[in-house]
C-alpha cells in the first residue's frame, strides 16, 4: 500500500455513514483518571502503569519512531505500549467494528486524513481540545486539524503529512531539448511531446483522482463545497470542469497506461529494467518517499532491488500550476491522529500523544522523510532537492471535502469509476452532473 496515498476501503465495510454512525452512537465520553489534571489538561497521576495500544497503519511509521514511543512511554508512565500494525486494506472494517468496543478498541490510532470526517461527526474520539495547545495548537498543519474538528473542537490531530511532486527522466528530456516547465499547460504539452508508443510522457492510470485532481485544484475547482449547512458535490461547476477537461487531454496525449489503473507503482516504469531494458515513462508524480525507488539498478539485497539515485538521470520538481512560477495545489497525503472515544485509559493516551508531538519526535519524523505534524519542524526533512520539492508542493496542498460522508463516496469507489470515464474520453460536463447526483446523497452521511 503505498504511502500517503492509497487509501484501500472495502465496500462492506461502510454500508453508509449512516451505519457507521449508528455503530458509534454513545462512543464519546471522558475516561476518568486516578489523578488531578494539570493546567493544560493531563493527568500525570492517572497515567501511571497504564498499558495502552496503539494502532498504526501500514508500515509508515518506521520501527526506529516506534521503539522510541515504546521506551518513551514507560519511562513517562511505567506503563507498557503496545504498537499493532493494521493493513490500509481492512483498517476501516476494524476500525468500524473495534472503536465502539471498549474491550477492544485500540486506546489511541492512527487514520487516514480523508476518512476523518466520518469518524469524528460520529463521535468514535474523545475530545482533544483541553490538551491542543500543548500539543501544539496553530503550529499544527492547518487542513489536517480542520478535518479532524466538529463545532470548534478537536478530535482528530495530524500525525504526519505527505505531499506529491514531479519525478523525470533528466536523461530523457534532456535528449529531447525540454527543460523544467513553469506552467501547468507547458507541462501537459511537454510531457505529450516524450510519448511513444513505448514510453509514457507522462505516466498516470486513468482512475488514479488522487493525482489527476491535481488538475481540478490547479484551475480553482473542487470536488464539494458546504452549502449552508450541507455539502454538495461540485464535479459540474466550471473551474471543475475545465480541471477536468485538461486531465482528459493530457491522459489521452501523454499516458500510456490502463484507463482501469488507480493508485499504482510509477517508479518501476520510470527506472531501467535490472537487465538494462530502457524505462517506459519519462516523468511521474508520487508522493515524496518514492525517490528511495527510484535510481540506477545496483543489484539485489534480501530479494529486493536495491537503486541509487543518480542526479544526471534523474531530477524532481513540484507540479507547476496555472500561472508562470506557481506551484500547483496537489493533495495532501497523510494521517492523523486520535484517542477513542471508548477507551478506558485516555489518561495513558494522553500521555503518549504528549510524546508524539514533544519536539524529538517531530524531529524524528521529518528526519525518516515524514512531514511533521508541527509545522515549526518541516526544516528536519533536510534541505535537499527532495524535500524542497516536498516542502512547495505541500505549501499549498489540499485535502478531501471534511464531509461526514466523505469515506462512503471512497468506499464505493465513485470517483475511480468517474475520473475512469473522464480518461476513456466521456464526455466531461455531462459525467460530472451524472455523478454530483450521485455523491450528493451520500456525501452528508
Amino acid at each position: 500500500m503505498n504511502r500517503f496515498g492509497r487509501r484501500g476501503i472495502a465496500l462492506s465495510a461502510l454500508a453508509g455513514a449512516s451505519a457507521l454512525a449508528l455503530a458509534l452512537t454513545g462512543c464519546s465520553g471522558n475516561g476518568a483518571g486516578t489523578g488531578d489534571t494539570d493546567a493544560t489538561g493531563f493527568d500525570a497521576e492517572g497515567a501511571k502503569d497504564q498499558n495502552i495500544t496503539f494502532w498504526v497503519m501500514g508500515g509508515d511509521t518506521p520501527d526506529a519512531l516506534r521503539e522510541y514511543l515504546i521506551e518513551e512511554y514507560k519511562a513517562a508512565t511505567g506503563g507498557t505500549l503496545t504498537i499493532k500494525q493494521q493493513d490500509w486494506g481492512d483498517a476501516l472494517t476494524k476500525l468500524t467494528n473495534q472503536l465502539p468496543d471498549a474491550k477492544n478498541t485500540p486506546d489511541v490510532t492512527e487514520i487516514g486524513n480523508t476518512w476523518s470526517p466520518t469518524f469524528t461527526t460520529a463521535g468514535a474520539f474523545a475530545d482533544l481540545s483541553p490538551i491542543y495547545d500543548d500539543l501544539g495548537g496553530d503550529k499544527l498543519l492547518r487542513s489536517f486539524v480542520d478535518v479532524g474538528t466538529v463545532d470548534g473542537k478537536q478530535y482528530a490531530l495530524p500525525y504526519y503529512f505527505g505531499s506529491r511532486y514531479i519525478t523525470y527522466r533528466k536523461d530523457i528530456w534532456d535528449a529531447a531539448g525540454l527543460s523544467v516547465p513553469t506552467t501547468l499547460a507547458e507541462f501537459n504539452e511537454d510531457v505529450a511531446k516524450l510519448r511513444t508508443g513505448d514510453q509514457s510522457g507522462f505516466y498516470i492510470g486513468g482512475q488514479d483522482w488522487r493525482n489527476a485532481v491535481s488538475w481540478v485544484f490547479a484551475n480553482g475547482g473542487d470536488l464539494a463545497k458546504k452549502d449552508g449547512d450541507k455539502w454538495v458535490s461540485t464535479l459540474s461547476s466550471d473551474k471543475t470542469v475545465a480541471g477536468l477537461e485538461q486531465f482528459q487531454e493530457l491522459f489521452q496525449s501523454a499516458s500510456n497506461a490502463p484507463v482501469t489503473e488507480d493508485d499504482s507503482t510509477p517508479w518501476v516504469n520510470i527506472n531501467n529494467d535490472k537487465n538494462g531494458a530502457a524505462p517506459t515513462t519519462a516523468t511521474m508524480i508520487a508522493p515524496g518517499w518514492a525517490h528511495w525507488s527510484v535510481g540506477d539498478y545496483k543489484g539485489d539485497k534480501d530479494g529486493k532491488e536495491v537503486r541509487e539515485w543518480n542526479d544526471a538521470n534523474f531530477g524532481v520538481f513540484p507540479l507547476p500550476g496555472v500561472e508562470a512560477g506557481s506551484v500547483a495545489p496537489v493533495f495532501a497525503g497523510g494521517s492523523n491522529i486520535a484517542i477513542s472515544a471508548k477507551s478506558t485509559k485516555k489518561e495513558g493516551a494522553k500521555e503518549l500523544l504528549r510524546i508524539i508531538f514533544s519536539d524529538e519526535y517531530q524531529q524524528m519524523l521529518g528526519e525518516n522523510g515524514l512531514g511533521p505534524a508541527n509545522t515549526d519542524f518541516v526544516s528536519s526533512l533536510g534541505d535537499d532537492q527532495f524535500a524542497k520539492a516536498l516542502i512547495d508542493s505541500a505549501l499549498d496542498s489540499k485535502l478531501t471535502p471534511a464531509a461526514p460522508g466523505w469515506a462512503a463516496v471512497e468506499g464505493q469507489k465513485i470517483l475511480e469509476e468517474f475520473f475512469g470515464k473522464i480518461a476513456d474520453g466521456g464526455d466531461v460536463a455531462a459525467l460530472a452532473k451524472e455523478y454530483d447526483a450521485k455523491i450528493d446523497p451520500i456525501i452528508n452521511g
